[in-house]
């Protein structure tokens, strides 16, 4: 308060900064708790979790549910397949999202506005599941890691954010430029790829997010168990894990001790493990991310 007055502001101007923490401190504790909970709720007791009485403070901690996970058959190998798609996907959509991005706004492309219609169109009509099936068999592509990639690449709603963010750039730049002797590529790379960091950064985390998320393509496409996404993996072991823990409930009755029943899985202690393990990496991406959005874009660009 008193370091407040001596910046020279008044009682009113005091009042509002000090509601505007509270609220943006409330605001953060409501988005911070979902995930607290998750995690104190997946190392305390399973029997109190699944009876919803794990609020607050862990109890009876442990980290059975952790260690059962880390069992699970071709997780590493599932590991890094969601590693490999999701970086390669997001670098390839980037890039394509950027360059079909800035060629929609150039007025030379021949036939500009049918390529963009064409694009868009996509986002509202499509053939349909089993269309889609035998056009990716066809294209030898199920039972193939690059069906994570492909299919993904051309992204209309990103193309769309880029699109717009390039022709809010003063025409200036790209003017310059060729006035210089830059051909389109090097206009692309040079100019438009370093001012269109805000939008890419947003772009590469949308695609990030599915592609890391994504696991019914897997389901619908893969056979081959060497090509399992962690999350497919993680979805069949929920069903597992579920079906396992209501038949040793049913066949053990009070046969359990107190100990094991607190570190007994159920469907609650599995659901939540499960779901802290794939947020947690995107928890860790999005931070280095953050920065973009908070950054100028033009730094000494154009100058009067």
């Amino acid at each position: 308060m008193k370091q407040l007055k001596r910046n020279g502001q008044n009682s009113s101007d005091i009042t509002f900064t000090i509601v505007n923490y509270l609220l943006f401190g409330l605001f953060t504790i409501v988005c911070i708790y979902p995930f607290y909970y998750l995690v104190i709720n997946t190392i305390s007791a399973n029997d109190l979790s699944a009876r919803g009485a794990i609020n607050l403070i862990p109890k009876a901690i442990h980290f059975e549910n952790y260690k059962s996970l880390i069992e699970i058959k071709g997780l590493g190998t599932a590991t890094m397949v969601s590693v490999a798609k999701m970086v390669i996907g997001t670098g390839l959509t980037v890039i394509a999202s950027a360059f079909l991005g800035f060629m929609f706004t150039q007025e030379r492309m021949w036939k500009r506005k049918f390529w963009y219609r064409f694009v868009v169109i996509t986002m509202y009509f499509n053939a349909g599941l089993i269309p889609l099936f035998i056009t990716m068999k066809n294209l030898h592509l199920s039972n193939n890691f690059w069906v994570y990639v492909i299919p993904t690449i051309v992204q209309p709603f990103h193309i769309i954010l880029v699109k717009t963010y390039v022709e809010s750039l003063p025409k200036a730049l790209q003017e310059a430029a060729e006035i210089d002797g830059a051909g389109i590529i090097k206009v692309f790379c040079k100019i438009v790829l370093p001012t269109c960091t805000p939008i890419l950064a947003t772009v590469a985390i949308f695609s990030a997010v599915n592609q890391w998320n994504s696991y019914q393509d897997t389901l619908i496409y893969i056979t081959n168990q060497k090509l399992y996404s962690l999350q497919y993996l993680l979805y069949t072991y929920i069903n597992q894990a579920n079906s396992l823990a209501s038949m040793v409930k049913n066949s053990s009755g009070a046969a359990l001790s107190s100990s094991m029943v607190a570190t007994q899985q159920t469907g609650t202690s599995i659901r939540m493990t499960v779901s802290v393990i794939v947020v947690l990496p995107i928890l860790c991406i999005y931070p280095m991310f953050q920065r973009f959005f908070i950054k100028g874009i033009m730094i000494g660009s154009v100058k009067g």
